[in-house]
């Protein structure tokens, strides 16, 4: 059978009369069956079996709304903060997810300790967003272990590498290393310790995984080294042992209009800042889709970018969203 799953950031996702961190930061109703009116059409357009959802504020009206569409199985793990001098005023966020397909075992993320220590963190330490652990049954009888989550965010006054496709494990980390020892990026230490828990976390299921993510990191990053690569938490090994893979680059991309002198497609961004793009929001899933290896167990069949609204305007809208919306199509055995 094939199943579709993508990841959606709502931005700002907040029902009137509530407002997210400041009083005024608020949907009038006319904004807020605009906005809603979008996502409607955008979750047709996706036409996902399973979609993971980031900026969730009111959870009872997101559930309404998907309902409506058809997704029967809605989760949190937890619910979004209120201001304590008013309770109109949401001060955190949190992920959900919604299925076709019925949804068990909703589990928190463990936290792996050991990770804290390696990445020098000697504070107290908790998810910036509580990720969600599921597992979902299918009609075929297979199972699949979900998780969404939204990592933390960089700040804009912190120094982080950026890295391409030539930068290797060793340069990742050798270059990485001052950074985490001295505190020069408090946000990427707490977001390396996040990945490495979820990787903690998927390496110990015995169903295949799937992961829908706003990473809150670049392409090529260290944080998917984290999240994906074995070797990046296991010295002993000498060569790169994926965990999950990124379905961008398992599948065959089409080309429109080839020129003779092309020599790459470029990855559609999914956000941009200061008119620069980036791909933040990621689907990842188990090395047993990679159609190449022995005894997989499915294979990756397609990957969209949903990226009109930021073709008419990158910075995106409150009554649309500021991140594109990626869906990725996977043929289970």
């Amino acid at each position: 059978m094939k199943i579709r799953v993508g990841t959606f950031n709502l931005f700002q996702f907040v029902e009137p009369p509530y407002s997210w961190y400041t009083k005024k930061e608020k949907f009038n109703i006319e904004q807020w069956q605009e906005k809603t009116a979008w996502i409607k059409n955008q979750i047709i357009e996706m036409n996902c079996d399973i979609i993971g959802f980031q900026e969730v504020f009111s959870k009872k009206a997101l559930k309404t709304l998907l309902s409506d569409l058809g997704f029967k199985y809605f989760k949190t793990i937890d619910g979004p903060k209120v201001d304590n001098k008013n309770d109109k005023v949401y001060t955190t966020t949190v992920v959900a997810l919604a299925s076709k397909y019925p949804i068990r075992n909703l589990k928190r993320v463990e936290i792996d300790f050991s990770a804290l220590k390696k990445h020098y963190l000697n504070d107290f330490f908790k998810f910036a967003r509580e990720p969600i652990k599921a597992t979902i049954a299918l009609p075929n009888q297979k199972e699949l272990d979900v998780y969404v989550c939204h990592l933390k965010s960089n700040r804009d006054n912190e120094f982080e590498y950026v890295f391409t496709k030539n930068s290797t494990l060793v340069e990742k980390k050798e270059k990485v290393k001052k950074s985490l020892e001295e505190n020069y990026s408090l946000s990427l230490k707490q977001r390396l310790c996040e990945a490495s828990s979820l990787f903690t976390d998927i390496k110990l299921t015995s169903n295949p995984a799937i992961l829908m993510t706003d990473l809150n990191d670049k392409e090529f990053s260290i944080t998917i080294e984290a999240l994906t690569n074995k070797r990046y938490h296991d010295e002993d090994l000498t060569q790169d042992d994926y965990l999950l893979l990124d379905p961008y680059n398992f599948y065959e991309k089409e080309i429109y209009n080839p020129h003779p002198e092309q020599k790459e497609i470029k990855r559609t961004p999914t956000s941009y800042f200061a008119g620069k793009g980036n791909v933040l929001d990621y689907i990842f899933v188990s090395n047993m889709f990679d159609k190449n290896r022995e005894n997989h167990l499915g294979e990756i069949t397609s990957f969209e970018v949903f990226d009109k609204h930021l073709q008419k305007n990158q910075n995106g809208s409150l009554l649309n969203s500021d991140h594109a919306q990626v869906v990725c199509e996977l043929e289970i055995f």
